[in-house]
Order: structure tokens, then sequence, then C-alpha cells
């Protein structure tokens, strides 16, 4: 279904990769921290960072500072390991969004697979939503993986876009067409089951305002292309302006 007025969309910021550019050089700068609450000042409605088994970006103590300073909430992107749930309880995020992580990846390249690894995440799942920490599920926009992620409790869905975004770029407007409606349907199939629905992977302006027109989507997580943006522009501006592309 098509929105046609009157919603909200969350944008949540990812840091990871002013973290990326700290870690290039071994030093302190440029601090996450001080990207994270820079993104709030500009109406950031959360910050996104992913704590990754090599720790390429994001650091332990990035983590445990930014659930202590943060005045919005902290989405914390892991996967699914005893490490990373041992983490999740002693810090206690806001949200924790499970995601397929792979060493030799520049970036995640697809959903989680829910159903191959269905009783393993049940039994990842259950202590940290005792703790109080929402679980998001990052999915492909299929109906099986939706529905598994409703079976084991999940709270929301987050879409893995990234298809749909590379498509537009390249000008293949009427395969981007097929995905759009894909993501339509299966955001109704989560809306009617419950789940709440998220937005993530190779967003742009231009991608994220369409996007934003489908009914049940709430959040939308981006990182590479507002940090990005940010170099030019200053993270002001381009938090505004994307806040306004999926908002307006």
């Amino acid at each position: 279904m098509i929105e046609s007025g009157g919603k909200k969309i969350r944008l949540g910021v990812n840091i990871d990769h002013v973290a990326t550019i700290r870690n290039a050089r071994g030093t302190e700068y440029p601090s996450p921290i001080i990207a994270a609450k820079m993104a709030v000042d500009a109406g950031a409605d959360g910050i996104t960072a992913h704590l990754r088994e090599d720790r390429r970006h994001i650091r332990d103590s990035d983590i445990r500072i930014l659930k202590d300073s943060l005045s919005v909430s902290l989405n914390l992107e892991i996967a699914a390991t005893e490490e990373m749930a041992a983490m999740v309880i002693k810090t206690k995020p806001n949200s924790v969004c499970l995601v397929p992580e792979r060493r030799q990846e520049l970036t995640t390249e697809g959903g989680l697979d829910v159903l191959k690894g269905f009783n393993y995440l049940k039994n990842f799942i259950r202590p940290i939503k005792k703790c109080g920490t929402k679980v998001s599920l990052f999915v492909e926009a299929d109906e099986l993986q939706i529905r598994a992620a409703s079976d084991l409790g999940a709270d929301i869905v987050e879409f893995h876009v990234g298809k749909y975004c590379e498509l537009l770029e390249a000008e293949k407007i009427d395969l981007a067409q097929i995905e759009f409606e894909r993501y339509v349907n299966m955001a109704k199939c989560a809306g009617d089951l419950g789940l709440e629905v998220h937005l993530g992977h190779g967003l742009t302006y231009r991608s994220a305002k369409n996007l934003s027109k489908i009914k049940e989507v709430r959040e939308m997580n981006i990182g590479h292309f507002l940090i990005g943006e940010a170099i030019y522009y200053g993270m002001n501006k381009v938090i505004k302006k994307m806040k306004t592309a999926i908002n307006n």
C-alpha cells in the first residue's frame, strides 16, 4: 500500500564510517561519538552502529559511550554470536538488529536467512528480549523469511533494499519498480503480522524518498551515503535534507 500522508518516518543515522576513517590511521579522530551527537542535533531520531566481529570500525568502547551519552535510541547491529549477545546484555541498547556477517565482505551483502537459522536464533533472541532490548532481523523482503521472523518473536524486520537502490542509480527504472512493488507487498505482510518495518542498505536521497511512500515503513537506517555527503556539505545540512526527503 502507498502512503497518502500523515505518518512520520524516523531516521536512524549509521556512524560506522566515521570510525572507518578514524581507524585508518589508528588515531582517536574523527570521533564517531561527536558525529553521533551532531547527527542528533541535526534531527536524527536514532543512531545505528555495527559492532563487527573483527572490529574494523566501531569499537566496544564506542558502544558503551554511545549508550551512556545519547539522548535518542541506540540501534546496535550485530552478528548472532555468543560474544555479541553478551555485549548486548551488558550494554542494553534500545534495539539490536541481527545481520549476516562475513569477514571478507566490504559491507553486508544480503539478508539474514531466518529459516535456516531458526532454532539457533530462537535461543539467541530469548535473553536479549528478556533484558528489554527490541529485536530486529535484517532480511530480504521475502514472505517466508518475514513469517519466520514473526514466529521467532522479533519486534521488527528491516528490509535489505540494496538491489532497488542499485537499480535506481543505474536508471533501470522498470526493474527497480518490480523491486519496489515487492517491498510494498512484503511490508503489508509484515505489518499484518504485527512487525514494525524498517529499511536499510544503499539508501540515497532519491531512493529513500521513493521508498518513504510505502505505508508500513516506520524507520530508515542510513550510513555510508550520509557520511559521504557530510564530507562535502556538513552533517547538519545532510541530515535535515534526508529528513525532508523521507517526510515531505
